[in-house]
């Protein structure tokens, strides 16, 4: 099953990269629809779900150093897998929430 998640999961992310259509993308590498659609749904669910399959309601972050922050005007984020994001402010929670998925889906 773990295979399966891996290789689906390199499918998902290259179509996305891509930005072609699901069913282009299907068809170049001869996949299903149906079965690139039912991963995509799967591993969603499985991003948005915690281990115990609730709902993962808030989005973990930690703060580096506020000192720095504030002196240089940039707010700091640190990823759970250690990528780390300068941005000029805080983005909103739903755009914040959305790059929590976005990222659980790459590893």
């Amino acid at each position: 099953m773990e295979g399966d998640t891996e290789f689906w999961t390199s499918h998902i992310e290259a179509c996305r990269r891509e930005g072609m259509a699901a069913s282009v993308y299907a068809r170049q590498h001869g996949l299903t629809l149906a079965s690139l659609y039912y991963w995509r749904r799967k591993l969603t669910r499985a991003a948005v779900t915690g281990a115990d399959g609730a709902a993962n309601q808030f989005v973990a972050l930690r703060v580096v150093d506020m000192a720095v922050g504030a002196a240089t005007g940039t707010c700091t984020l640190v990823l759970r897998s250690g990528l780390r994001l300068e941005l000029a402010a805080l983005p909103s929670p739903v755009w914040l929430l959305a790059l929590d998925q976005a990222h659980a889906g790459v590893r």
